[in-house]
């Protein structure tokens, strides 16, 4: 099994003319996922390599009977898109997009979890996610995965997230779902939401997080780790070496006072009972340790 995205996923992309629509519309598609429509109000009634171009998402829903989509435009058009996309009854709203205003972010997940709650929104600036085998939504190099479970994957980096794939993969051990929730200061989906999601999937074995520093969400997710999670957890946290008092990478990576430190993260999730690894490549060894002893 897997969680969010299957085989049966039909999927849109919001952006699909224009070139990096194309590009991961049409990557994604040669991987297997049933990729069955764009949405470009000036482009409709053309087509990329035969999939078909509508006006709007709620035609394209009309017409292909789409549940997810690809929102891949300008920063400035990310907040209508994905507000479109939820009016259409869009289930999962996939928002790789970087760059987006905060207060744009903060408007459009306050107004999708009030009047559209049918509808999730993963991201902004987000890489994505991958069922191995079956669907793959975005930028994730689904090359490097190994299909089969029984490990699921939750990032908020997104070069972390392929080399979480990666290091499992050569270690002979196969994921359920890859999902990057993506770094920005309002996640759409945020660790507990996937940390849930694993609890509740019998094939889902165990879970393995990466984290970074700035914000609270991986203390957050201690939390429910401790109270709510039956299965092993193995997390990496990024920014252990990264110089005090200085913004690194993601808007999200914002460190105030102690608060927010890799140490201090890796110290919660080590108190809640999860194996902390203190680089990649050491997690993966973790999980494999893990999954042998299933």
């Amino acid at each position: 099994m897997s969680i969010l995205v299957n085989a049966d996923t039909k999927v849109i992309v919001q952006g699909l003319t224009g070139g990096q629509g194309s590009f991961y519309g049409l990557r994604n598609r040669a991987y297997g996922t049933k990729v069955v429509g764009g949405v470009s109000p000036k482009k409709a009634g053309t087509d990329i390599e035969g999939i078909p171009v509508f006006a709007s998402v709620k035609e394209a829903v009309a017409e292909t009977g789409a549940t997810a989509t690809m929102v891949i435009v300008p920063a400035p058009a990310a907040a209508p898109a994905v507000l479109e996309a939820a009016e259409a009854g869009i289930e999962l709203i996939v928002a790789v997009t970087e760059g987006i205003p905060m207060h744009d972010e903060a408007t459009f997940y306050n107004r999708v979890k009030r009047d559209f709650p049918g509808s999730r929104i993963l991201g902004p600036n987000c890489p994505g996610l991958l069922t191995p085998g079956e669907c793959n939504i975005g930028f994730i190099p689904a090359e490097v995965a190994r299909a089969g479970g029984p490990v699921g994957i939750v990032s908020r980096s997104g070069t972390l997230t392929y080399q979480a794939l990666n290091e499992l993969a050569g270690l002979g051990i196969g994921v359920t779902t890859c999902v990057g929730i993506g770094g920005d200061p309002v996640p759409g989906t945020s660790f507990i939401d996937c940390l849930e999601l694993f609890e509740g999937d019998p094939e889902t074995k165990a879970v393995i997080m990466f984290g970074e520093i700035g914000g609270s969400a991986e203390e957050e997710a201690a939390a429910f780790i401790k109270s709510r999670m039956s299965k092993p957890v193995v997390s990496y946290i990024a920014g252990v070496t990264a110089p005090p008092g200085k913004k690194m990478g993601h808007a999200g990576a914002i460190i105030s006072g102690s608060q927010g430190t890799a140490q201090a993260k890796m110290a919660v999730l080590e108190d809640a009972g999860v194996r902390v690894a203190t680089n990649p490549t050491a997690a993966g060894e973790l999980m494999a340790q893990v999954v042998a002893g299933l």
